[in-house]
């Protein structure tokens, strides 16, 4: 039985401008006071930028309390030019030539209240914007412990609809935030484009974090070094379908993760406790960069050798049967799709003359 459907072939990154590079992830404490946070968090990455970090990931929600109750009254307009979140990241990534994964802040757009990341580039120009990943509160974070917590995202939040991948100066960047490292689909997503680097703003509560948080960001390096077959799958971005027959088609490489939290306020009064633990996981899931629960600014170092390196020593994408399974690229499906569409259509119009 031939599959139903084909996906485009994986991407390959492009050439990367250096083979190492250093990261800082900037755990940053928060106040109820956005003037102070963006201070704050100006002076932590001038810092980093001062002791060689090329890239600088931020936390989830950096500029204001992660509140569901204050959130709106705290979000900017990134696309009317009214953010001075975004504004100070952009002047200081100019200034230091760094690129900078932005956390994420509340943006205000179309009146609805969005959980968003932007990257910066070097030049200082934001060279993508990602969405917290929501269909149906799809990927938004919701959850109810019995005496312990309850938190619904999507009372307050919209979720975005686009997987984002962008291209840096230190190489091809997927990025995820918080509950969107619960789901492989999206990080193997993002490496059959590409990817050598997935960043994930986070925010895991203590409940979670102390469970989880350490086995996610592991599990999404090492789940990656080759495509592995899910009987539960996502088909907002991609599909797995069995197949009979067909020549492998893909070649999985290594991921690095870095996730990135606001440090932990022992005084805060929200039933929300921040985990904290931001970290910098390599591909054999080694932890190369981690913080503890309080503010902090911790370094690691990306070395694409390693890669290289780990494909070597342990070589699955060998082992991997393409002819048994395959990732579908929904997204890519669709616009490879609509591009043949409109290529056949000029093609019939210019055979009939019109």
């Amino acid at each position: 039985m031939a599959p139903t459907s084909v996906s485009p072939p994986p991407l390959r990154p492009p050439k990367a401008n250096t083979q190492k590079y250093k990261v800082a992830l900037c755990q940053l404490l928060v106040s109820a006071d956005k003037e102070e946070n963006i201070a704050r968090a100006r002076s932590r990455i001038e810092a980093a930028a001062d002791a060689g970090a090329m890239l600088i990931v931020m936390p989830e929600i950096w500029c204001c309390p992660y509140s569901m109750d204050t959130l709106p009254s705290y979000a900017e307009d990134i696309d009317g030019g009214a953010s001075p979140s975004i504004s100070m990241l952009s002047e200081v990534a100019a200034a230091r030539k760094i690129t900078i994964v932005g956390g994420s802040i509340p943006e205000k757009a179309s009146g609805k209240v969005f959980n968003t990341c932007c990257v910066i580039g070097t030049d200082g120009q934001i060279l993508a914007k990602h969405r917290k990943i929501g269909r149906f509160q799809l990927h938004l974070f919701e959850i109810d412990i019995p005496g312990d917590i309850k938190l619904n995202e999507s009372d307050t939040s919209t979720g975005g609809q686009e997987p984002t991948v962008v291209d840096t100066d230190v190489g091809r960047i997927g990025i995820g935030i918080c509950h969107d490292i619960r789901f492989p689909e999206l990080a193997m997503l993002y490496r059959s484009r590409g990817a050598h680097l997935i960043c994930y703003p986070s925010a895991f509560n203590i409940s979670t974090g102390e469970l989880l948080w350490d086995l996610m960001q592991k599990s999404r390096a090492v789940d990656n070094q080759v495509l592995k077959f899910f009987l539960q799958h996502r088909t907002f971005v991609m599909k797995l379908h069995v197949i009979q027959r067909s020549r492998p088609e893909f070649s999985w490489f290594q991921l690095f993760v870095a996730t990135c939290s606001p440090a932990r306020d022992p005084n805060t009064k929200s039933e929300y406790m921040i985990w904290g633990h931001s970290s910098l996981i390599g591909p054999f899931g080694e932890v190369l960069a981690a913080a503890r629960h309080e503010e902090a600014t911790v370094m690691g170092e990306v070395d694409l050798s390693m890669i290289q390196s780990t494909r070597e020593n342990l070589p699955l994408e060998m082992q991997s049967r393409g002819d048994l399974y395959r990732l579908v690229d929904v997204q890519r499906q669709r616009e490879t799709a609509s591009n043949g569409a409109r290529a056949r259509g000029s093609g019939e119009r210019r055979r009939s003359g019109q």
